[in-house]
């Protein structure tokens, strides 16, 4: 199962493209892994159902066919991590092909794009910037794939 991580707007921070990089080759070994990040658009006036909306066009533009989305946003569902790892092992032995888990702009995500989800997951109910949350996000997908192969990273 391919897992494809898609974002609105660019890393800027130094500690966020380390950390992302460090998980991201980490992931490699358990699951083959895109990222893909599209432009944020500039919000004009408080038309933020607009730009939610351009954005939702660039996020579904980035998804590769057949892809279930998972979309990032504190309304969803809330997992622990073996939770979440079980989650993923489903989908994987379900074979799904591939999953996308989708993190909006900086007023979330469209509604349509998440109502059109598989999954919403809530990291939890702290509001993260977007650029720590996707660090979050690929520590927990590279800890899943540690719990799924039996490996000592995860700790209970």
């Amino acid at each position: 199962m391919r897992l494809h991580v898609v974002a609105v707007g660019r890393l800027k921070l130094e500690y966020a493209r380390l950390g992302c990089a460090e998980y991201a080759a980490r992931i490699q070994h358990s699951f083959p892994l895109e990222i893909h990040e599209i432009r944020d658009v500039p919000r004009k006036g408080n038309d933020i159902a607009k730009a939610r909306a351009e954005e939702a066009r660039g996020l579904r533009a980035a998804l590769p066919l057949g892809t279930a989305l998972v979309a990032m946003d504190e309304r969803g569902q809330e997992w622990d991590s073996v939770a979440f790892a079980t989650w993923l092992g489903q989908q994987r032995d379900q074979s799904v092909p591939s999953l996308a888990f989708v993190i909006g702009g900086p007023d979330g995500l469209d509604p349509e794009l998440r109502a059109s989800a598989r999954r919403v997951w809530s990291l939890g109910r702290l509001t993260l910037p977007h650029e720590l949350a996707r660090l979050v996000l690929l520590e927990q997908l590279y800890r899943a794939g540690s719990i799924l192969a039996g490996l000592p990273y995860h700790r209970e």
